[in-house]
């Protein structure tokens, strides 16, 4: 992972003459120079994860678009009241896509498209509160119908106090770049003039495509891991020369 970058400009800045003045400002000579050191440093913490979010869905055909969403309906209904029965509150769970499209067959002899029935496919994103909930949630969906679990992603429910740890990290090795080389220039760091951060954000460590594993007949297997969470912050100092 790349720690830090550091590098030593020199800017040009113009003084004002008088308070507030702009029109026809023109820049005094002795401070008209003034050097700066900019560096950038990444901090990282770990968290573990205590929440995950599970998108389940359900694709059915059939010769008729009516059909094809009643057959869906009632899957998804089922699904749905076993994730309840296997302790998550109705309210967690939502409705992320739901969409009806042609199914057609290709005639390579007439080089045409026919319909020849209708696509049904209707997801809903499960917010799992406990861990421990996740592996029976799956197992009770795809024991009701689900043939599609889009992906299971992992995050935590308060993760402020890690992107802290991660900020004040990336802040600390930021201004031990800038000292260092304030010092090797043959001067000191001076006041800080801008600082900025970016998120990198927590990543999922597990993701989960298991639409091969409908007819699993053991419970699934399911390690949350560790999230890791980075910020990196762009800082620059005054450079105050002693020679």
């Amino acid at each position: 992972m790349r720690r830090a970058t550091s590098i030593l400009v020199f800017s040009i800045f113009s003084t004002l003459p008088g308070a507030g003045s702009v029109a026809g400002a023109q820049a005094t000579r002795s401070d008209s120079m003034r050097a700066e050191i900019v560096t950038a440093a990444t901090g990282e913490a770990q968290f573990v994860p205590d929440r995950a979010a599970v998108y389940v869905g359900v694709e059915t055909r059939a010769v008729t678009a009516a059909a094809a969403a009643r057959d869906n309906a009632q899957r998804q209904r089922a699904i749905i009241d076993a994730v309840v029965a296997a302790g998550v509150a109705r309210e967690q769970i939502t409705t992320e896509n739901y969409s009806v499209a042609p199914n057609t067959r290709y005639d390579q002899a007439t080089q045409r498209s026919t319909v020849v029935g209708y696509i049904v496919s209707n997801v809903v994103r499960v917010e799992v509160r406990r861990i421990d909930q996740v592996a029976s949630v799956l197992d009770a969906a795809l024991a009701k119908g689900a043939n599609q679990i889009n992906s299971l992603d992992f995050f935590a429910s308060n993760s402020d106090s890690a992107r802290h740890v991660a900020i004040a990290q990336a802040v600390a090795r930021a201004r031990a770049d800038a000292e260092t080389l304030a010092r090797a220039a043959g001067g000191s760091l001076g006041a800080l003039v801008e600082l900025s951060t970016a998120d990198g954000g927590p990543r999922p460590m597990y993701r989960l495509d298991v639409r091969s594993a409908v007819a699993a007949a053991t419970p699934t297997p399911i390690e949350p891991g560790q999230q890791r969470i980075q910020v990196t912050v762009n800082a620059r100092w005054r450079f105050i020369s002693t020679r």
